[in-house]
C-alpha cells in the first residue's frame, strides 16, 4: 500500500505521475539524482523527460549524480540530447559516445569533491533534486533506496524535489542508511567514524516537506549490470594480493584480521574481493563505496562483520539474491552519504587499504585509470583516488595485456595519469606483484617490469628501460620520442608489438 511508503496525508496529496512530475525541470536547469553504480537512481520521471525531447520539445540540462546511473537515466537522456552537461561519472555506452564526440561537456571528479562542489556553491543554482525512495516520513524525510550518493546534498541544495517512490525495492532497507553531513568551513568538525560500523547519523535524509514538489509511483528495477565469470587471471591476481597480505601480518604490518577494506567497481575488483572467502582471514570489515556480490560471499561464509558503503552494486544474480535476503544482510551493511563513505579524513583514519582497478600502468608506476589511448574516456576516475591517496596501503590491479595480447597494460609511459606514483604502493597482474614501498623510480621501473609485465612484452621493456637510462636524466628517465609511440603503434597497427 502506497500510504504505508508516504506517511503523510498532505505528502499524499503530491503523489502524481511521471509525466507531471517531468514539468517541473524546465530548459537550462541543473537536476541532482540519487543513484550510484547504477543503483537507486530514478527511472520514471527521467524516461518522461526523454518523451519531451522527443516530442520536440527543446530541453538541456546539466545532469550531477553520486556515480554511474541506468539506462533510464543515463542513456536515454543522452540518446535523445537532453543532458548537456555532466558530472561526476558514467558507463553508460550512449553517454560515453557523446562525450567522447563533444557533444556532451563532461567533468570526471573524484567523488568525494562532488558533495563538497554542490554545498560550496561551485556547480550554481541545483534547480531540481530527483530521488529515489522507498519510504517518505510525515516530517518529509526520505528514506533511500539502495544507494545514497549525493542525494543528501541534492535533497538540502535544490529548489525543488522530486521523489520516486519504488515499490519494487525492499523495505527491509529501511534501517540501513546513515546518513550524516558536514558543514562548510569554518565550521566543520571531525567525523567522529573511529570504526567501519560506527553509526552517526539518521536512517533518512532530512528534507523540508514544502520543497517536495511531485511524488511518483513506480516499480522499475535497477538496470544493474552482469559481472563477468571469475577467471584464471582475477584467481591469480587475487591469490598474490592474498600471499602479500598474508606476508603483511607476519611482518607486525598489518593485524590479523587486516584493517578495513576497499574495492572497487567491477569483475577483477569482485574477483579480487571474493578470493578472500577462500582464505585464512576472518573478521574482516570493509569501508568501501560499493557493496558487490563478492561480499555476501564474504558475509555468509562469516568472513566479514560489517560492510560500509553508500550502494549495493551487485550483478542481475546478486541483486535477486540481495532481495530474497535484504533482511539477513541488512544486519551486516551501511549505506552511508558518499560524502562520508569516500572521505579521506576517515580513510586515513581507519587505515583503508585500497584495492583499484587500472587500464594501464606505466613502469614508474603512475596509474590510468580513465582514458583509453590518452584520449577516448571510458567511465572516470570514481572513488579510486579518494581513496588511493589515503590508504595504509594501496593497490592496483591490472591483468597485463588487454585486446588478446595486442596492448601491454605495462607500458613506459602512460597515455593518461589519474594517480602519481607517489601514491600507487602495490602493483598486482596476473603476472605476479610489485611492492614499490620505498623504491626509488629506476627501482620500480624494474620490478613492475620484471614482476607484473606480460613475458611477451617484458624484454620490449626492459630494452626500452636499458636505453631510457644511457641518457644524461638518470632519476627517472624516458625517451621522450618513443614513450608514446608504444600506444601510436597499436593505433596504426593494432598491436604495440614490435
Amino acid at each position: 500500500m502506497i500510504n504505508e511508503r508516504i506517511r503523510s496525508e498532505m505528502l499524499l496529496s503530491k503523489l502524481t505521475t511521471a509525466e507531471v512530475a517531468a514539468r517541473f525541470i524546465k530548459d537550462g536547469d541543473t537536476v541532482a539524482t540519487s543513484g550510484f553504480t547504477p543503483s537507486g537512481y530514478p527511472k520514471a520521471v527521467p524516461l518522461a523527460l526523454a518523451e519531451r525531447a522527443k516530442a520536440g520539445e527543446k530541453v538541456e540540462i546539466t545532469l550531477i549524480t553520486g556515480a554511474s546511473v541506468g539506462p533510464e537515466l543515463d542513456g536515454i537522456l543522452a540518446e535523445v540530447g537532453v543532458i548537456k552537461r555532466r558530472f561526476p561519472y558514467q558507463t553508460d555506452a550512449r553517454m560515453r559516445n557523446a562525450i567522447n564526440d563533444g557533444e556532451i561537456k563532461y567533468a570526471d571528479m573524484h567523488l568525494s569533491h562532488v558533495p563538497q562542489y554542490m554545498d560550496y556553491g561551485f556547480f550554481g543554482d541545483i534547480d531540481v533534486a530527483i530521488i529515489e525512495a522507498i519510504a517518505i516520513n510525515a516530517d518529509g524525510g526520505i528514506v533511500p533506496s539502495t544507494s545514497v550518493g549525493v542525494s543528501p546534498q541534492a535533497v538540502k541544495n535544490a529548489k525543488k524535489v522530486i521523489i520516486e517512490i519504488n515499490t519494487s525495492q525492499s523495505m527491509d532497507l529501511e534501517g540501513i542508511h546513515d546518513i550524516y553531513m558536514t558543514q562548510k568551513p569554518p565550521f566543520r568538525e571531525p567525523i567522529p567514524i573511529t570504526k567501519s560500523g560506527d553509526r552517526i547519523g539518521t536512517t533518512y535524509i532530512p528534507c523540508d516537506p514544502d520543497k517536495i514538489v511531485a511524488i511518483v509511483e513506480t516499480n522499475i528495477t535497477d538496470k544493474v549490470r552482469p559481472l563477468g565469470a571469475i577467471d584464471e587471471d582475477s584467481k591469480m591476481i587475487s591469490k598474490h594480493i592474498i600471499k602479500f597480505l598474508e606476508n603483511e601480518v607476519t611482518a607486525g604490518r598489518l593485524p590479523e584480521n587486516l584493517l578495513p577494506l576497499q574495492s572497487g567497481v567491477g569483475s577483477v575488483a569482485n574477483a579480487v574481493l571474493g578470493g578472500l572467502v577462500d582464505s585464512n582471514f576472518t573478521n574482516l570489515t570493509c569501508y568501501t563505496e560499493v557493496i558487490q556480490d563478492s561480499m555476501f560471499d564474504l558475509i555468509d561464509a562469516g568472513k566479514v562483520t560489517v560492510a560500509s558503503g553508500t550502494s549495493f552494486t551487485p550483478s542481475e544474480e546478486g541483486l535477486k539474491r540481495l532481495n530474497d535476503n535484504m533482511a539477513h544482510y541488512a544486519k551486516y551493511c551501511v549505506l552511508r552519504p558518499m560524502e562520508i563513505s569516500n572521505n579521506p579524513e576517515v580513510a586515513r583514519r581507519l587505515g583503508v587499504i585500497s584495492i583499484n582497478t587500472a587500464i594501464e600502468i606505466d613502469m614508474y608506476g603512475h596509474v590510468n585509470s580513465t582514458n583509453i589511448m590518452g584520449s577516448r574516456m571510458m567511465n572516470g576516475l570514481g572513488g579510486s583516488g579518494d581513496y588511493t591517496r589515503n590508504a595504509y596501503i594501496s593497490i592496483f590491479t591490472t591483468v597485463s595485456t588487454a585486446k588478446d595480447g595486442d596492448i601491454s597494460s605495462i607500458v613506459p609511459m602512460a597515455s593518461h595519469v589519474d594517480h602519481t606514483e607517489h601514491d600507487v604502493q602495490i602493483v598486482v597482474t596476473e603476472q605476479g606483484l610489485a611492492d614499490l614501498r620505498g623504491l626509488s623510480p629506476k627501482e620500480r621501473a624494474r620490478v613492475i617490469i620484471e614482476n607484473c609485465a606480460h613475458p611477451d612484452y617484458r624484454e620490449m621493456l626492459v630494452d626500452y628501460l636499458d636505453r631510457a637510462e644511457q641518457t644524461k636524466f638518470k632519476h627517472e628517465s624516458q625517451l621522450m620520442d618513443e614513450a608514446l609511440s608504444w600506444h601510436a603503434r597499436f593505433l596504426a597497427t593494432g598491436s604495440m608489438k614490435k
